[in-house]
C-alpha cells in the first residue's frame, strides 16, 4: 500500500514541541544501546517516548512537532532492530526523474539535494556499518563518515572480490573509522599485503562457481563481527544484487527533480514477463527538500 505525502501543517503547529534537534539525539542513544555502547533510554518524565516491548520506541504524538514524528517514523525500522537480532540491511539510492544514479562518464555529484545527503549520514550513524560496491568505492573515493551529522562513524566495508581497489582510497588511509575490504577466503592473504590484515575481511565460498557473490554469507560473517544493522549505500549494481538474492529488508529510494538522460541506471534486477510478476512492495512516501523518498518495505516482496 502506498501512502500519500501529506505535507504536515509545520506552520499551525506549536514551536514549543520538541523538534528534529531533540529527537536526533534520542535516536542515537538507542542506537548505541544496541551496539552495547550505553544504557537503553528510559522513559522521559513528561511520556513523550516510552518503549512498548515488540512495538518498540513509540512517540506520544501530541507531545512532538511533527517534523520530529514524520523523521523517526523514517527511522523507526533501524532503531526497532534487537541487540542480538539477525543481520538487517537497508538499502539507498539517489536517482533522477528518468532511473539514472548518475551521468553516463559517472558524475554523481550530486543528484539529490542537501535535505538526502543530511539523511544519508544519518543513516550511516545509525547503522553499524556501511557497505558500497568497488566500483562506487573507485570512482568516487568516499569517506562514509558522518560528516554532516552528530554520531560515530559506522565501519566501512567494501566489497571487493577482484582486489582492483587502489590501497591510496581515503578509507584505508584517513583512520577515521575502521575499515574492511570483503573478498574471497582464497584471496585473504593477496587482500592484506594491500591494505593489511587488520582492514581484510576474508569470506570463505564468498564467490560461487559461476563468479557470483554469495550475499548471505557475507551477512553471516558481518554478524559474527557484532553488525547486524548494515547500510547497503551503492551503487545501484551492488544495491541490485542484495535485492535479488533477497538479502534487503527496506530501501530508501530518493528522487530528484532532474533529467540525465542515457546516464547510468539505478536498479537492475530480474526483468517480470508481465506486469502481475513485478514486486510492488509496501511503501511510504517522504518530502526531502526538492527530492521525493520512498520507503520501501522489501520483506514481502522478497518472499514472493
Amino acid at each position: 500500500m502506498v501512502t500519500a505525502y501529506d505535507p504536515p501543517a509545520f506552520t499551525t503547529a506549536p514551536r514549543t514541541l520538541p523538534g528534529v534537534d531533540a529527537l536526533w539525539p534520542l535516536c542515537l542513544a538507542i542506537a548505541r544501546h544496541r551496539r552495547g555502547n550505553g544504557p537503553a533510554p528510559e522513559p522521559d518524565a513528561a511520556r513523550r517516548f516510552r518503549h512498548q516491548g515488540s512495538q518498540g520506541f513509540v512517540l506520544d504524538p501530541k507531545a512532538w512537532h511533527p517534523e520530529a514524528l514524520e523523521l523517526f517514523s523514517l527511522l523507526k525500522p533501524l532503531l526497532d532492530h534487537p541487540p542480538e537480532g539477525p543481520a538487517w540491511v537497508i538499502g539507498q539510492l539517489g536517482q533522477s526523474l528518468d532511473g539514472c544514479i548518475a551521468t553516463r562518464g559517472g558524475d554523481a555529484n550530486f543528484v539529490n539535494g542537501p535535505e538526502m545527503l543530511v539523511h544519508l549520514h544519518r543513516l550511516r550513524a545509525l547503522s553499524d556499518a556501511v557497505i558500497v560496491g568497488a566500483a562506487t568505492a573507485a570512482i568516487d573515493n568516499p569517506q562514509l563518515t558522518t560528516r554532516r551529522v552528530t554520531g560515530e562513524h559506522p565501519v566501512r566495508v567494501l566489497i571487493d572480490p577482484s582486489l582492483r581497489l587502489a590501497p591510496t582510497l581515503r578509507v584505508f588511509t584517513d583512520g577515521q573509522a575502521p575499515t574492511l575490504l570483503v573478498c574471497d577466503a582464497v584471496r585473504e592473504a593477496e587482500a592484506a599485503a594491500l591494505v593489511g590484515a587488520d582492514q581484510v575481511l576474508g569470506v570463505p565460498g564468498l564467490l560461487k562457481e559461476d563468479s557470483r557473490l554469495d550475499l548471505p554469507l557475507l551477512l553471516h560473517a558481518l554478524q559474527e563481527r557484532g553488525l547486524r544493522v548494515l547500510f547497503v549505500e551503492g551503487g545501484g549494481v551492488t544495491v541490485s544484487r542484495f535485492i535479488a538474492q533477497g538479502c534487503m529488508d527496506r530501501l530508501h529510494l530518493s528522487i530528484a527533480p532532474v533529467l540525465i538522460g542515457s546516464g547510468r541506471p539505478g536498479l537492475s534486477l530480474p526483468v517480470g514477463m508481465v506486469m502481475r510478476d513485478c514486486p510492488r512492495p509496501p511503501a511510504t512516501v517522504f518530502r526531502m527538500g526538492a527530492d521525493v523518498l520512498w520507503d520501501l518495505d522489501l520483506r514481502p516482496a522478497s518472499r514472493l
